[in-house]
């Protein structure tokens, strides 16, 4: 069941760093059922930062976070902005800061650029005991959070591959050594890479075909635990197509999320005989089983903030926070998988195998 905020008698003392559209739309809204307290929100815009503390309930509003950290010395930082000129992750150097300043860290993917990046914020975390989530919405989403429920039973049995469909382009091979010409890519691997290491575990070989003309490709991936996998990035489909298709097969199982939000689990033990079986009707203990969301009443099940993943996210970082836990999803050991991934791509030339270092 989930509290409103106003409902909550601990909170987390909370600054935010960014008043972009994205934040606006998913992040600041999720606050409703989260137990934060808002003091401050900061951007470079001093006038658009007050008017997003007059619409989300903060007291006060800076343009300098410097200034923000000295002066209100929140618990935890969330952080949504954007690049640098040269394809920088702001986010990055502004974490690092904010744990050395005293605060825990939200932030919203990509986390960096790079596993260097990656490693020095995990030494700061360490050094500074301070925490650091980024915002893996999709291993947060009802549908996905079921799916690894699913795929851990003994019904199901082990694990041995997984197909996941998402639309990104990739940039050709001449530009694929320029950060600023990459960060739309590394951004949007994030959330199909998160859903593969989420459910699946770390990759340790990868092949692709890549299409020029569209920039589409597909990939062929091996996990450490033996299993295999396919992630088809599938720019040029249609605006109007579902984006997002994940399957994966166990034993004499298998269990599909169509757009998110559709969820079919083809459990073990049905049995048509070819040729002489006159009804597609299984028995009851092992037909298939579907979910999807209704859209007629005002539910909070069928929001946008939990059905992509924003309120369970935010819910799982303040409420680690509060209770002095380890975080358990969105840590950098997570992150680490993704960027380890990019790199891969990065440097593999299309058609070739290689190994994860």
């Amino acid at each position: 069941m989930i509290s409103y905020q106003f409902e909550y008698s601990e909170r987390l003392r909370c600054a935010f760093i960014g008043a972009g559209e994205h934040s606006y739309r998913n992040v600041y809204p999720a606050f409703q059922y989260a137990p934060v307290e808002l003091l401050a929100v900061c951007d470079v815009r001093i006038e658009r930062a007050r008017q997003y503390a007059r619409t989300f309930g903060a007291a006060a509003a800076y343009g300098d976070h410097h200034e923000m950290l000295a002066r209100e010395r929140p618990d935890a930082v969330f952080i949504v902005t954007s690049y640098t000129e040269d394809g920088q992750v702001q986010a990055t150097q502004l974490a690092e800061e904010c744990m050395r300043a005293g605060a825990h860290v939200w932030m919203e993917k990509p986390t960096a650029t790079s596993l260097a990046q990656v490693d020095r914020l995990a030494e700061v975390s360490a050094r500074t005991g301070r925490q650091l989530m980024t915002g893996l919405k999709k291993i947060f989403t009802p549908a996905i959070e079921k799916v690894k429920a699913i795929i851990e039973t003994p019904e199901f049995g082990r694990a041995s591959s997984i197909s996941v469909r998402y639309p990104q382009a990739m940039p050709p091979p001449d530009e694929r050594g320029d950060d600023w010409r990459m960060i739309g890519f590394l951004d949007h691997l994030f959330h199909p890479a998160a859903i593969l290491g989420h459910l699946m575990g770390r990759v340790d070989r990868l092949s692709y075909e890549w299409e020029p003309r569209t920039g589409a490709s597909v990939s062929s991936l091996r996990f450490e635990s033996g299993a295999i996998g396919t992630l088809h990035l599938t720019a040029g489909s249609a605006a109007t197509s579902p984006l997002e298709r994940v399957e994966v097969v166990g034993e004499d199982a298998n269990v599909v999320v169509d757009n998110g939000t559709r969820l079919t689990y083809y459990r073990a033990g049905a049995t048509i005989p070819y040729g002489r079986t006159g009804s597609f009707v299984v028995d009851d203990a092992m037909a298939p089983l579907h979910w999807e969301p209704e859209f007629s009443l005002g539910q909070l099940s069928n929001k946008n903030l939990f059905l992509l993943g924003y309120v369970p996210e935010v819910l799982h970082f303040c409420e680690s926070v509060l209770r002095d836990e380890p975080l358990t999803k969105g840590t950098l050991a997570d992150v680490r998988r993704i960027v380890e991934l990019y790199e891969l791509y990065r440097k593999t030339p299309s058609g070739v195998v290689v190994d994860a270092p």
